[in-house]
């Protein structure tokens, strides 16, 4: 065997088995929601003295969404002498207007609301809600991004486990207005699923770390000043606060039967800009906070899982690896005649596929009584998963090397049903070069398909066809999607 080959097949297999366990984590993820379900926390009886709250509604050019949330939360009920409603708008469009407007016809009838506008929009989202966070009045903090609809009930049904002092933030669970809108709509909505109801409940199950989402969550003030407030120099200043407020010695609490709806993207493009938001800022948190985790106090299972958790995003790095990867060491096996490795190769892939189709199908089981039907997204999850890979590998590198980059906020278009249109408005996210390299990969998996059929290797094929599938859809969609577009405005 020649260096080259030695070099291909260790690089390879190390990848392989790296994935591997992270999606034996998903499993153990799974375990400690299953073992630890009597913890569950449930919304208790509404408090007898309801404490003044302020809801904070960051906004950046939302006009087809954010009277819709505002709407929404001036329903709350809650006791008008006890609610303070914050806009914080850093809009530069018509969103303005629709903001002013929404806010003189509720404040005429009743409502402490305001319209708060900065001159700069220095920190993004994480700036805004430092900015309003000094001219709020309320001893809790409840944040809605522009595209939730939080029900009626939210503020009373999460108040009740700040009865422990120490409790610093309650997340409630993220529903889908949309999610039967596309099969796009329908993998997220899964996606989230897992996220919420078995990562977020076994971690709080399990007493570990887990964190505030950005929206649908309820903070105690004094978790948020005492953490250090709000801080911009990563992309997910949601995650970078979470973990320093729990190290700090608050507790966070997920109720997952509080529900709080949100418009998932409609278009392949935007969500993968939000992807690779979150992969960008989790690794910048990572680099952040893991220092102060691995010096601190804690129990050695809460470290772990916060290696684990913060770390995850790396996968993408990993899978963009193996997917280059895969052929070359196919041939080196082949060529070599060590056709036992293809087990080996096959008992990790196996490893982590039905570790995350099980995570994933039980998630549906929990929370649809739909369920069965529903599985079907499961094959096709892992499939998205990989297609996703060159977008947030893209995002891990950067994040790795230090590149900075603005807070690009995922465009919404009010889309609830399928009679809602989305092609004509405006926000629309165009990735041009990206689509063309996942495409690539569809043409460089099917020379290894064609390679593998000719030299008989079949117990690759199924593997090299998940590949290929997942780049093709990511990148076709994506395609579609953006000359579905431009021939609506050349239309026009």
């Amino acid at each position: 065997m020649t260096p080259l080959q030695a070099t291909i097949l260790v690089v390879y297999f190390l990848a392989l088995s790296i994935l591997a366990v992270y999606g034996w984590h998903r499993s153990y993820l799974l375990y400690l929601y299953i073992k630890f379900r009597d913890r569950e926390i449930s919304r208790g009886s509404v408090p007898n003295f309801l404490p003044r709250v302020t809801v904070q509604l960051p906004v950046y050019n939302e006009m087809y969404v954010v009277e819709r949330l505002i709407d929404a939360v001036c329903c709350f009920d809650y006791p008008l002498d006890r609610l303070e409603i914050q806009v914080l708008d850093d809009s530069t469009d018509e969103t303005q207007a629709i903001i002013d407007a929404a806010v003189r016809r509720w404040a005429a009838r009743g409502r402490d609301i305001k319209h708060l506008r900065r001159s700069d929009r220095i920190g993004f989202k994480a700036g805004a809600l430092a900015a309003g966070l000094k001219k709020a009045s309320g001893e809790f903090i409840a944040i809605f991004d522009a595209d939730f609809i939080p029900p009626s009930g939210f503020l009373k049904q999460s108040l009740s486990p700040f009865n422990d002092p120490v409790v610093g933030l309650v997340q409630a669970r993220w529903g889908h207005v949309n999610q039967d809108y596309s099969l796009l709509t329908s993998l997220q909505a899964s996606l989230l699923d897992g996220h919420f109801v078995i990562e977020h409940g076994g971690r709080n199950r399990a007493g570990l770390f887990f964190n505030f989402n950005g929206t649908g969550g309820l903070w105690r003030r004094a978790a948020i000043e005492s953490a250090g407030g709000w801080e911009h120099d990563t992309l997910t200043e949601d995650l970078d606060l979470s973990y320093r407020a729990q190290l700090i010695g608050w507790k966070f609490v997920f109720l997952p039967d509080v529900v709080c709806p949100a418009e998932l993207p409609v278009e392949m493009d935007a969500f993968k800009s939000q992807q690779r938001r979150w992969a960008k800022g989790s690794v910048q948190t990572c680099w952040k906070i893991l220092p102060k985790i691995l010096k601190s106090n804690l129990s050695i299972p809460v470290k772990l899982e916060s290696v684990v958790h913060l770390t995850a995003n790396i996968n993408y790095l990993l899978m963009t690896v193996l997917s280059i990867m895969i052929f070359p060491a196919m041939v080196v096996r082949h060529n070599l005649e060590w056709n036992g490795l293809q087990l080996v190769e096959i008992l990790f892939f196996c490893t982590a596929t039905l570790s995350l189709a099980n995570f994933y199908a039980f998630a549906q089981r929990q929370i649809h009584k739909d369920w069965i039907a529903r599985l079907k997204n499961v094959p096709i999850l892992m499939v998205l998963g990989i297609g996703l890979s060159v977008n947030n590998a893209r995002a891990v590198i950067e994040a790795m090397f230090g590149r900075q980059t603005g807070f690009v906020r995922t465009p919404k278009y009010g889309v609830e049903s399928s009679r809602d249109a989305w092609l004509d408005k405006r926000y629309r996210q165009a990735v041009v070069t990206q689509p063309f390299i996942e495409i690539g990969f569809c043409f460089y998996f099917a020379a290894a398909l064609f390679y593998a059929l000719k030299n008989g290797i079949y117990s690759t094929v199924p593997i090299l066809v998940f590949f290929q599938a997942g780049f093709f859809y990511t990148g076709a969609l994506s395609i579609i999607q953006q000359l579905a577009t431009l021939r609506v405005r050349l239309e026009r």
